[in-house]
């Protein structure tokens, strides 16, 4: 078989994005390159690599075959690019991290400007998705590592706590439960809501809840952001659930309210998940010992946050 680097990259761009198209677009290609690369590789194989359907594309069992395969090619560059990094220069190191909405509003903006700063030659590829696709990203070996909740079974995951997260009710300021001091999920279903687009995790996570409850989860309107969705909770189209960090954020300028929900779900604890964090690229691992050092410097979340990497008594990072 004549696979090269080109063609794996490509390979794996196209299973994660579920899409010739959104594959070739990631992987930097036209789509008429990548789509005759892709045939090309079954054509080498001898075997279908993909199931094509309306909504996308699927690997066949042989392409789950060629990305595990692939994930082990790469991984393996990646950890030479690293080694190698203090002696060549133009090599750039790439980390796959995914990650539910909490943490996308609550740390990472501030911790992954901080890295990519310290490491001007490692790019990330940052993607918001459920606890559960994170977590089945990282068994498959589709990711470098993840920030999942643990109201998810992580199966033989490696883990590190990161972050208490709290998602809370927003109403504007003169609505009827705004001097609530907390309120049930059931109470919240009966009102309209505000939320983001279909795919985000925070949107996934409550509509789970609600099928649970026995009640459809239904938007009047849906956002690209945080920031969005709590303005038009102010403009009083509707209340929302969102992290309390974004809450906190949002009512510095916006005359809104946050008010506890109570349920035991409103309550999670982040964590950093891998494989294994011991054989992750060079450029994971300082990403990893970045993360625990920069949330063990800003908060106090009454756990304590220990680096993976560090031997007894060594400090995180």
């Amino acid at each position: 078989m004549r696979f090269d680097l080109t063609d794996l990259r490509l390979f794996l761009h196209v299973v994660e994005a579920e899409s010739i198209t959104r594959g070739a677009e990631r992987a930097g290609l036209a789509l008429a390159s990548a789509s005759e690369r892709i045939r090309g590789m079954e054509a080498d194989g001898g075997v279908p690599l993909l199931e094509r359907h309306a909504r996308g594309v699927r690997p066949t069992p042989a392409g789950l075959a060629v990305t595990h395969h692939a994930r082990l090619v790469i991984g393996q560059l990646e950890q030479m690019r690293g080694e190698l990094g203090q002696y060549a220069h133009g090599l750039r190191g790439h980390v796959r991290l995914l990650s539910i909405t909490a943490a996308v509003a609550a740390f990472l903006p501030d911790a992954l400007s901080g890295f990519l700063a310290a490491y001007p030659s490692v790019d990330i590829d940052l993607e918001e998705r459920t606890s559960r696709e994170t977590v089945d990203a990282l068994a498959g070996g589709l990711a470098d590592i993840g920030i999942v909740a643990d109201t998810t079974d992580l199966g033989a995951l490696e883990t590190v706590p990161l972050h208490l997260d709290r998602i809370v009710l927003v109403v504007p300021a003169g609505h009827a439960l705004a001097r609530r001091s907390g309120v049930a999920f059931r109470e919240v279903l009966d009102e309209p809501l505000v939320g983001l687009g279909h795919g985000r995790a925070l949107q996934a996570h409550l509509a789970t809840h609600a099928a649970r409850a026995g009640r459809p989860f239904k938007l009047r309107v849906r956002l690209n952001g945080l920031d969005a969705v709590c303005r038009m909770v102010e403009r009083g189209v509707g209340v929302a659930i969102v992290p309390e960090a974004a809450a906190r954020r949002a009512a510095e300028t916006l005359s809104i309210r946050a008010i506890a929900i109570d349920e035991p779900w409103a309550l999670r604890r982040l964590s950093l998940c891998a494989r294994s964090f011991a054989a992750l690229p060079p450029h994971a691992r300082q990403l990893v010992e970045h993360l625990v050092a920069h949330l063990s410097a800003t908060e106090d979340s009454g756990f304590e946050r220990t680096s993976p990497f560090a031997g007894p008594g060594q400090s995180p990072g």
